[in-house]
């Protein structure tokens, strides 16, 4: 069986929540763990807000740890879209924006390696996608954008198919 569903949305903060409960709602079909289901959002919430930070540069709504600042406007325009597709027991998802691109990706995604600093980043989004998921992939260009595409087998609990 294959399911496909595509979403794009505004690039604020407000939709990062939102787009991490649509994943969630559309892997429920497979029967995900708690834990399966914890690491997708994790994942997209990086993505997408890796996507709105970094990529569109719109920082309203991201404070200091603990501080919320609701934001319902971009400061920079811009769209992200989010793809998925489950095939087979395997999900995968692509979040793409058009914003400014990464230099270097194999610098940016080093644990630790921010720039936002001053808003307090922990510089973990990649490292984060990576160990929750079974495979990512970052293709960027300066001034063309981002797309990040991780994949995720479903199904894979180690409770599964064990006898008691």
């Amino acid at each position: 069986m294959k399911n496909e569903m595509e979403l794009t949305f505004d690039a604020i903060s407000n939709n990062e929540s939102f787009a991490r409960m649509a994943v969630a709602a559309f892997v429920s079909t497979l029967n995900p763990t708690l834990e399966e289901l914890a690491d997708i959002k994790t994942a997209v919430s990086e993505a997408v807000t890796n996507a709105i930070i970094h990529g569109y540069e719109n920082i309203c709504g991201y404070g200091k740890y603990g501080e919320v600042r609701p934001c319902f406007w971009p400061v920079n325009q811009g769209k992200v879209q989010l793809n998925c597709l489950l095939c087979e027991g395997v999900l995968h998802i692509e979040v793409k924006d058009e914003g400014k691109g990464i230099e270097d990706i194999a610098q940016a995604m080093e644990p630790l390696y921010t720039t936002k600093p001053q808003l307090n980043r922990s510089g973990m989004g990649f490292a984060f996608m990576e160990a929750f998921m079974d495979e990512l992939e970052v293709e960027s260009a300066p001034g063309k954008g981002t797309t990040v595409r991780m994949k995720k087998k479903i199904g894979t609990g180690a409770w599964i198919g064990s006898e008691e």
